[in-house]
This record gives structure tokens, sequence and C-alpha cells, in this order.
């Protein structure tokens, strides 16, 4: 079995060791690898998901369609298909990384800290989510309209890296192409 460890990095980014991804998310998280993902589907819908009630960070909270923590010599377009495939049981096709300078913290109100340089993904799927209840509480697919009302009305209800995403999302031009 592969141990679970994330990459820990410098504040330029450049890797400088690494921590078991169980101990990472802490009060004083250190600066760390990741990447968010946002599905399409066919007829150009979002995926949303709601994070399992049970996860140790933002539990039950909106957020985008996948995202997680690249393992050290793993290439990132593995690991999202590791991840869409462990978390959603998706294969997905035409990644794109989309955001790819995008880093944040973010405080959760039990405490805990997220503290990542994340950069962010599109992907498209045929593919019908099949969640894995321990990630994954619920999903629903959206329109981009659909999205941006749920920042405008609930902004408290969706993670603070998808608020912080989707503005960045736009600026790149990640809806143009597709039906609203």
């Amino acid at each position: 079995m592969v141990e679970d460890l994330v990459v820990l990095v410098d504040d330029d980014g450049a890797p400088c060791g690494t921590a078991p991804r169980a101990t990472v998310h802490t009060e004083d998280t250190p600066l760390h690898l990741a990447f968010s993902c946002y599905v399409r589907d066919d007829a150009g819908r979002l995926l949303l998901t709601r994070r399992a009630v049970t996860k140790r960070t933002w539990p039950g909270v909106w957020t985008n369609s996948f995202c997680g923590h690249q393992r050290p010599g793993e290439e990132l377009t593995d690991t999202i298909h590791r991840y869409a495939a462990h978390e959603l049981g998706l294969e997905v096709v035409d990644l794109e990384q989309v955001v790819p300078d995008f880093r944040y913290r973010a405080v959760d109100a039990s405490g805990l800290v997220e503290n990542e340089i994340c950069p962010v993904w599109t992907a498209r799927t045929s593919g019908t989510p099949a969640p894995n209840p321990a990630e994954v509480e619920e999903t629903r697919w959206i329109s981009d309209t659909e999205l941006r009302a749920a920042l405008d009305a609930a902004p408290w209800a969706l993670s603070p890296w998808l608020a912080l995403q989707v503005p960045r999302l736009d600026a790149a031009g990640w809806a143009s192409a597709v039906p609203r």
C-alpha cells in the first residue's frame, strides 16, 4: 500500500518535505500542494459536491467537483484521475489547468487550517457520479447561473476555495464556451 503523503512546499512553491495527509491539517497547517477540479458533463453543466459530514475540514459544505493532494513523485494528472475515481467513481477527460497559480489559506469553524498551493483544473465526464460516502455527502449538476446565485445568496454554505476560485476561473474564460 502506498503511504498517503502530501508534498510540503516553501513560500516559493519549491518542495521541502512531506507529511502524512492524515496529520497535515491542523491549527498550524504547513503550506503544501493540492489541486481543485471542476467537472462538466456533455451538456455543459457543472458538478458540485457536498463534502461528507464526517470530513475533518469543512464538513457538509458544498464545493467544487473534487479536490485533493498530489503524492510525492506523482504526476498531477494521475492524481486527478485517482481522486475522480476514488471520490466520485468517475472517469474524466479533457483535463485542462486553468488557474495554475492559485494559493489560499482559510480557517474553518473548528480552527483547522487549509494552507495550499492549489492549481485549478477543469475536466469533462460522460459518467454518472457514484459518490464515496466517506468523501461526498451528495452531488448536484448545476448551471453557471445557479452557481453564481448560490455564491451571491449563501457564500457561507460554499467552500472558501470555491468562492475564491470562481472569479479566477471567470477571468481565465472557463465558462465562455459552454451553455449557461
